[in-house]
């Protein structure tokens, strides 16, 4: 086997992953990291960067560093949740609609192909906006946005490969129509779908922080960097640089590890790619 360890390939995928380990670990041990409680003040309001406050202090006077370690927890969490609810639903429906074909398949096409058409964001803000604020009724929100990608992908390669020989030995041989989904066909379109889910915590956590910044994410005073960064924005032509700047480096940071980590993966699920570079 070939070693890619010190390809291109190799290093977006350990400097991804090293990303992603780097935030996951905020987010398990923050309360050993961070030097103060994000929600009590602990300082003078908007104080610049110094040895106390490493990243400074917000507007009501809370440590900006604790706030961007503790919101780790909120984006990383609200992102893997509602990627795994639109796995959860886009992948079965998917495997049913390519796999029986025929009423089924149109209908739920047509339902798929409804919700794909709107832009993401623009459809996140809507459910948001009907279910309220909260980790699950973000994360549903999410996972709407993003269930359809799973259901067109799994649907298409079921379809066209449903009549593959090794299918129809299967069918041949007794097995019933869920055992030929589970143990023949799901396994072959995997690798595919492990692709979609790692580009997809990006488009998610962007999409989390988007929402927070517009004010329909968590509720305040828990640490969010959407939120942070909305908040911070209004006092930039105070010269309170450091309010925008750290929350909007977490999430352009998070979102860079999931997109190098994901094109990684691809390429190496990918050899074809991999061979064009």
């Amino acid at each position: 086997m070939r070693d890619l360890t010190g390809s291109g390939t190799g290093r977006l995928t350990i400097i991804g992953s090293s990303i992603l380990i780097f935030f996951i670990i905020l987010a398990a041990f923050a309360p050993y990291i961070a030097p103060y409680d994000p929600t009590e003040k602990v300082g003078l309001s908007l104080e610049p960067p110094s040895k106390q406050f490493w990243f400074g202090t917000d507007n009501l006077g809370r440590d900006i560093l604790s706030r961007v370690i503790y919101g780790a927890r909120i984006a990383l969490s609200i992102s893997f949740m509602g990627v795994a609810i639109a796995f959860a639903i886009g992948v079965p429906l998917g495997l049913i609609s390519g796999y029986l074909g025929g009423w089924i398949d149109r209908i739920l096409t047509l339902i798929m192909d409804a919700m794909y058409i709107f832009p993401g964001l623009v459809l996140a803000i809507a459910i948001a906006a009907v279910l309220g604020p909260g980790v699950v009724n973000i994360s549903l929100s999410i996972a709407v946005v993003y269930a359809p990608t799973y259901f067109r992908i799994i649907r298409n390669q079921v379809a066209s490969i449903k009549n593959e020989l090794y299918v129809e030995a299967a069918r041949a041989l007794g097995a019933k129509n869920w055992e030929i989904l589970i143990r023949y066909i799901f396994p072959n379109v995997l690798p595919s779908v492990v692709v979609v889910l790692s580009m997809n915590l990006a488009d998610a956590l962007m999409t989390e922080a988007g929402l927070s910044f517009l004010g329909l994410g968590i509720a305040p005073p828990t640490p969010d960097w959407g939120f942070d960064l909305s908040s911070g924005q209004r006092f930039v032509l105070s010269r309170a640089w450091w309010g925008i700047m750290f929350p909007g480096l977490a999430i352009v940071s998070a979102a860079l590890g999931f997109s190098m980590f994901s094109e990684g993966i691809n390429e190496l699920l990918n050899p074809t790619i991999r061979e064009r570079r």
